[in-house]
């Protein structure tokens, strides 16, 4: 990343950070749980074509958790009558499904904690240092027990997630309404704040919100799907961002 690509970024008035993949590596235990959902979900169909890591990049990230669903058994042929967000976790149906997934998420991060990715800490520090307010926007409905988790939670005073969604009916990612959302309760103009994404549905939100710059962190998608979906800067690391002065004292 270029000295003036930096300087843009912490020239911002606000950042809108995703969380799973961005701030935590929540993903990963999230990439485990559909593994395990989607290989029973598609033994018990009888379909041959296996659940792989490819499909979690293409049909579930950055998606609401029963688009996401949705989305894979489509993939696959299956059809489910939808459901209702109450369905019980064994249920046969996409709301179902989805909390079945959600439960072993749950379990795993109860059971194995989590802690946030060393160079975004250091650039939510930055960012505080500098007064620069941030957010976070997640499609997830676990975005507030992760930051609780990660000690994230008092760093961003507007949470955007899966519950708010519900709640007010904001369409999700790749729609740009969560981030815009964020924004106005900022108070700041989308044209001034920054959005960093590690998903595809996230970045093409950011992309289509009109915001100052849409920042993609490659954690496995891949930079050319990232730069695709829009992306301006493409990092593998948010300690990119920081200005080399920060990387050498770690402030």
């Amino acid at each position: 990343m270029t000295p003036q690509q930096r300087a843009r970024f912490l020239d911002a008035a606000a950042v809108l950070f995703d969380l799973d993949g961005v701030l935590t590596p929540t993903a990963e235990i999230h990439m485990r749980a559909w593994s395990e959902l989607f290989t029973a979900e598609l033994a018990r169909h009888g379909v041959q074509q296996q659940y792989t890591d490819e499909d979690y990049f293409r049909f579930v990230d950055g998606r609401p958790r029963y688009d996401g669903v949705q989305a894979v058994l489509e993939s696959r042929g299956i059809e489910l009558p939808y459901g209702d967000p109450t369905d019980e976790a064994g249920a046969e149906t996409v709301c179902g499904l989805g909390n079945r997934k959600n439960a072993v998420f749950a379990e795993t991060l109860e059971r194995e904690g989590i802690a946030p990715y060393p160079g975004s800490l250091a650039l939510v520090d930055r960012l505080g240092v500098l007064g620069i307010p941030a957010g976070v926007v997640s499609s997830s409905k676990n975005a507030r027990q992760v930051l609780e988790a990660a000690h994230l939670l008092d760093r961003f005073p507007v949470i955007v997630d899966g519950v708010v969604a519900a709640d007010e009916g904001i369409a999700g990612k790749p729609a740009p309404d969560l981030f815009l959302t964020a924004a106005e309760r900022l108070g700041v103009a989308p044209s001034r704040v920054i959005v960093v994404e590690d998903a595809v549905s996230g970045v093409a939100a950011g992309a289509a919100g009109g915001f100052a710059l849409v920042v993609g962190v490659d954690r496995g998608v891949g930079a050319a799907a990232l730069a695709d979906a829009g992306a301006d800067v493409v990092v593998s690391d948010l300690a990119e961002l920081l200005p080399a002065e920060a990387e050498k004292d770690g402030s």
